[in-house]
């Protein structure tokens, strides 16, 4: 049974559908994460899992308990959720040790007390409990409203956008660190994000959300690879789709060679067959297209990102069509360079030019590049 499901609910205000239909489950000790660009309506999900909105359709059930539907609202403080929010939400008057030790009250002084210092260890904030919020740094802030949120061991923890107030290196290194101590405690959680690094260094599990539904519920490395829509091709990584035609059940050609694949390529509507030359596009990451100099193809240089270790190179194909190539960055190609490049894809990913969905196709061995 997992710990948390969300079955069909819908959420509006007023007459303005905000979610619909939205389904979604966790097993207990996994992390989750709602993802997606502002206004989608995670935040939304977020707070009707923590009983702050009420649900216009579908049910919500924590640990088979029914706690949300049109008919039952179990108020916040029944449902033994933590919650860490955006601004931290710390005491200003308390000290760190009473905000960690907020929610523990009613419970004997030396349980509680050794609770809070269990927690601040946890965190690296021992020596910190006797200050205040304002005399600790925004990461040390966010470490503090984590081990309050975790002091009452609730049955599942919220996190909303936690790292948006943090600058890129701290939020990094902080996404990690909260990942641990997540995993640390068998706390189960879901975090909110519209950031997709901090959503592939936290969760077991990503859904990808837009325009109020979950689009792909899914594992980073199957989001990355496998997108199930054109949606979540582009707004997982980077990549570009480059015209192809099917050549059969198992091949797809493209300006750059064929791809081969062992399990069938499905085109996707208006084909009833995949041996029709039918048009699609075929979805290539940057770490698809490889820098080869013994190549005979070549594509030029146009645009160049610096990375440190890599290079991010766009480069234009004799059609005129247009590729990225992640390359290390000792391999230093100016602008306008021709440089021989060949494929190197693990994963095929097509597109009907007139559907949404993608069809995936896993090869079970890497594509043979042909010289077409």
């Amino acid at each position: 049974m997992p710990l948390l499901e969300l079955a069909g609910i819908d959420l509006a205000y007023g007459t303005h559908r905000i979610v619909e239909h939205l389904s979604m489950q966790l097993d207990k000790g996994r992390i989750g994460c709602l993802l997606g660009p502002s206004g989608c309506g995670k935040t939304t999900v977020l707070r009707s899992i923590a009983g702050f909105e009420h649900i216009a359709g579908g049910e919500i059930r924590l640990d088979g308990q029914l706690v949300s539907s049109t008919a039952v609202h179990l108020p916040p403080e029944r449902r033994r959720i933590g919650m860490v929010f955006q601004d931290y939400a710390l005491f200003p008057h308390l000290s760190i040790i009473d905000n960690v030790g907020f929610g523990l009250r009613g419970i004997p002084d030396a349980q509680r007390r050794s609770r809070v210092a269990e927690l601040l260890e946890l965190v690296g904030l021992p020596e910190q409990g006797r200050k205040f919020p304002h005399e600790l740094s925004g990461g040390q802030q966010q470490r503090v409203a984590l081990a309050r949120a975790l002091a009452p061991k609730p049955s599942l923890l919220l996190l909303d956008e936690p790292f948006s107030n943090l600058d890129v290196e701290l939020r990094e290194r902080l996404s990690h660190e909260v990942r641990d101590i997540i995993k640390a405690t068998d706390t189960t959680a879901i975090l909110v994000t519209h950031d997709q690094h901090e959503a592939f260094a936290v969760a077991d599990e990503i859904g990808i959300m837009n325009s109020g539904r979950i689009q792909q519920w899914d594992t980073p490395y199957n989001l990355y690879h496998r997108p199930a829509s054109r949606f979540i091709a582009d707004f997982i990584g980077q990549g570009v789709l480059l015209p192809g035609r099917v050549l059969n059940d198992h091949q797809v050609g493209v300006e750059l060679g064929t791809l081969n694949s062992v399990i069938p390529v499905e085109c996707g509507a208006g084909c009833d067959s995949c041996a029709r030359s039918c048009p699609v596009e075929v979805l290539l990451r940057p770490d698809d297209v490889v820098h080869d100099d013994a190549s005979s193809v070549k594509a030029r240089v146009v645009k160049k990102a610096f990375r440190g270790a890599e290079i991010l190179y766009t480069l234009e194909l004799g059609s005129g069509a247009r590729v990225l190539s992640l390359v290390p960055s000792h391999h230093n190609h100016a602008i306008g360079e021709m440089i021989g490049i060949r494929l190197d894809v693990d994963h095929v990913i097509t597109f009907h030019e007139h559907s949404e969905q993608a069809a995936h196709a896993q090869a079970g061995n890497r594509p043979k590049y042909v010289n077409g």
